[in-house]
């Protein structure tokens, strides 16, 4: 027995060994992803701009600034509520004489990149295929990729000047995680009837009151998290305008319903239509946690056409990646345990059936000489069965014990 008490307590040992090595990478582990991230964060941004792509190159240093006014004076309340991050300015020559003047601007996400380029985009610009969505008209050309927006302008267009900005394109910096992610509501925006490069995306009242909107921004009320997208339409009466306001729940998008309707209830001419302020009328319904108002010149009919286009499905996403590094590290320490659960779980069946089996062999090959032998197999026994007590008298036929007499 001495032998299989070694071999247990080796295996025991080998168990608390592998449980402290797997215990002690689960600790690690966090640590290290978190030292990682600090690392990472306290790095600067790369530059948006490169020094030289598609043979042009970049005349002295580039003019970088977290100013918005330096990227656009006019509308610099603007660019900081669509959360610009900082602006570079540049210019590039190119060896057959050309310039190009470059202004691009880094967002904090896709969704104000991508709200900074329908800001600036114009009906009249003709669609380009350059990063994620361009436009051009004459020597400009507008794109975004990611959540970097650029603005570049041509001394003298040429054939390979979108291949030259595609190029410039793909070395542009790239946001990672839900960063990355437009907004979802804006899918809800018809096709049918759109005018292209009418699309605008609010994230706040700066932005709307320069659309002229056929809700104000009081009324929209940005504090809660809301968001804003309008497009112009054409219908067989007339040019209408979309609005959609994205509300976080849908409790709060019928509060603020009421409030709209609520505001124009003394200017409402009929059932169903009220008025906006330029005069022409609108219509207005609720679908989910979204608004969507239809307002001008157009009839009661092709309003309700409009906004029955607009319909709310809800969209449940369970793989949604993350960058937090919280989470990260919560997730490696569940996976490190139970890792660790199925190493210990491995070994302690493998040590049950490598015990187990010896003790078969070891019965079959040496019987009654390893184990269970006989100065092993004895025990104590009371024998109660045979055991007799003293002074009791024997029982009667009924099974019933018999009185003791008087002895008087």
């Amino acid at each position: 027995m001495s032998i299989f008490r070694s071999v247990g307590t080796v295996l025991v040992g080998c168990l608390l060994a592998t449980s402290s090595a797997v215990t002690a990478g689960a600790a690690q582990a966090p640590s290290h992803a978190s030292s990682s991230s600090a690392a990472s964060s306290s790095s600067q941004a790369p530059a948006i701009l490169p020094q030289q792509f598609g043979g042009w190159q970049m005349q002295g240093q580039p003019q970088n600034s977290s100013d918005p006014s330096s990227a656009d004076p006019t509308n610099a309340v603007v660019l900081k509520e669509y959360r610009l991050m900082d602006v570079s300015l540049a210019t590039y020559t190119h060896d057959d004489g050309r310039t190009l003047k470059i202004r691009a601007a880094r967002f904090a996400d896709a969704s104000g990149a991508f709200g900074a380029y329908l800001f600036y985009l114009q009906p009249e610009m003709r669609t380009e295929k350059i990063g994620d969505q361009a436009a051009s008209l004459d020597q400009r050309v507008l794109f975004y990729r990611g959540c970097v927006l650029v603005d570049a302008v041509f001394s003298r267009e040429s054939a390979m000047s979108g291949a030259q900005l595609k190029e410039l394109a793909g070395m542009l910096p790239r946001p990672s995680g839900s960063a990355a992610n437009l907004p979802t509501f804006i899918e809800f925006m018809p096709r049918r009837g759109y005018i292209p490069n009418t699309q605008k995306y609010v994230m706040g009242p700066a932005a709307l009151a320069a659309l002229a909107p056929p809700v104000p921004a009081d009324l929209v009320d940005f504090g809660v998290s809301s968001e804003v997208s309008l497009g112009r339409y054409n219908t067989s009466s007339g040019e209408a305008t979309l609005m959609l306001i994205s509300y976080p729940t849908p409790q709060i998008a019928a509060e603020h319903l009421r409030r709209i309707d609520a505001a124009h209830h003394e200017k409402r001419p009929q059932a169903g239509a009220s008025t906006a302020e330029d005069g022409n009328p609108f219509f207005d319904k609720r679908t989910g946690p979204i608004v969507a108002i239809a307002a001008g010149a157009m009839s009661d009919g092709d309003a309700k056409e409009l906004l029955g286009m607009v319909n709310y499905e809800a969209n449940v996403t369970w793989n949604s990646p993350t960058s937090d590094p919280q989470v990260r590290d919560l997730y490696q320490l569940i996976l490190n345990i139970v890792v660790l659960c199925a190493i210990l779980g491995g070994l302690a069946i493998v040590a049950g059936v490598a015990f187990g089996g010896i003790r078969i062999l070891m019965k079959k090959w040496y019987p009654d000489r390893v184990f269970d032998r006989p100065e092993q197999m004895e025990f104590i026994s009371l024998h109660l069965t045979e055991t007799v007590v003293k002074g009791m008298p024997p029982s009667s036929s009924e099974g019933s014990p018999r009185a003791p007499q008087n002895p008087a």
